[in-house]
């Protein structure tokens, strides 16, 4: 049996990992799993303290902290898996005593390149931004193991923070293919073509460009419907035309799958986004992919095989793009059927999932036969 302890930054995309994740662990018998949310909404003395309330990577790491201080304290563990390094800045003791996996979407410079669309200031005090650096690279190389969920995030841990590549296991996020397969799809009683957009923050994944270019000639051929947890958008879109406002919809819930079965064209025009979640979720849907070129989508959306990259914050390029798409049936077929293979192939959350709980064995049981060649944990610290 493994004592794991899972700490998850529990907001935005993360929180549905999160879910995959688990659902994952508890049908590992091998597993007992201890599970610490770091959430954003939380009133506790890290929320009113002053500078930390304004610093989500300081707020959420003292938060990890005690929470695997408190778990240690009933339990012990053979390995921690902390999901992203944002919270893990505070946890540089237990990686010295517990065999750690930091799993991770982006580095911090990965998420410079993208941090305009997320009100993210750049720059700054060169002295701080340093220290900053320093401090994330040290996490890097305090923990056992690294896992990204993309190239481009392994990439810039070996040229950015000087990682060894053999020490980084890309393993990108999953989901439940079987629960993804939906039988063949249906034209609109009317013959429109449906396009789905999923984006909780609205603006920042590029929803206003999307009505834009909705707004200028689609409406005639095209249904639009938004899931998304802005209010203000179903108020501010009451009786447009041919446009649904789905509000707070629970990642995997019966009714987000039902609206990526009954659609044509999945569109995600964000403005900042790292690896999102709900491109895969469109390809397992079997759709084809309309999105931007921003963070590592290209590694999600092949240009021409599954789907199409635009720049972002282009209305008139939008447009265009899912005009091709409405009006060719046959490459809207064949890139649904590539999503499909393609997810297949990538996205598989039974075997991604099991890849790392795999590595966390591993790592554990490494550890196991130092202790007992060796039963002075204090010389191999890392």
């Amino acid at each position: 049996m493994f004592d794991f302890g899972f700490v998850m930054e529990y907001m935005l995309g993360h929180v549905t990992h999160s879910r995959n994740l688990h659902n994952w662990v508890k049908q590992d018998e091998s597993i007992c799993a201890a599970w610490m949310l770091i959430e954003a909404e939380k009133d506790d003395i890290w929320a009113r303290l002053p500078i930390v309330r304004h610093n989500w990577s300081l707020q959420s790491s003292l938060r990890a902290r005690d929470a695997i201080r408190s778990t240690l304290r009933t339990q012990s563990l053979d390995a921690l898996f902390l999901h992203t390094q944002t919270i893990a800045l505070f946890s540089l003791a237990f990686m010295h005593q517990i065999p750690t996996i930091v799993s991770t979407d982006a580095t911090p410079l990965n998420y410079d390149t993208v941090g305009t669309g997320y009100q993210h200031k750049v720059g700054g005090n060169a002295l701080l931004e340093r220290r900053k650096f320093l401090w994330n690279r040290s996490t890097y190389h305090a923990a056992t193991a690294l896992i990204t969920f993309c190239e481009w995030a392994k990439d810039s841990l070996i040229v950015d923070y000087g990682i060894e590549p053999d020490k980084i296991t890309v393993i990108p996020s999953g989901v439940d293919l079987a629960q993804w397969s939906f039988q063949q799809k249906q034209p609109s009683s009317d013959g429109s073509i449906r396009l789905l957009f999923v984006g909780g923050e609205f603006a920042r994944k590029g929803g206003y460009t999307l009505l834009q270019a909705f707004q200028s000639g689609l409406s005639d051929q095209c249904t639009l419907a938004i899931v998304t947890k802005d209010a203000t958008v179903a108020q501010e879109l009451a009786g447009v035309k041919n446009v649904q406002i789905y509000l707070n919809l629970a990642a995997n819930s019966p009714q987000i799958k039902e609206l990526y079965a009954n659609s044509d064209i999945f569109v995600f025009p964000t403005q900042a986004d790292c690896y999102p979640n709900v491109i895969i979720e469109a390809m397992a849907a079997g759709l084809p992919i309309i999105a931007t070129n921003v963070g590592a989508i290209r590694e999600q959306v092949e240009v021409g095989i599954n789907g199409l990259l635009l720049p972002h914050s282009d209305p008139g390029a939008l447009a265009a793009a899912i005009k091709v798409l409405v009006n060719d049936e046959s490459k809207r077929q064949s890139m649904a059927i590539a999503s499909r293979r393609l997810a297949e192939e990538r996205f598989n959350g039974q075997r991604n999932y099991q890849k790392i709980l795999s590595l966390m064995k591993a790592v554990s049981e490494k550890r196991m036969v130092l202790h007992q060649e060796h039963p002075n944990p204090a010389r191999y610290q890392n």
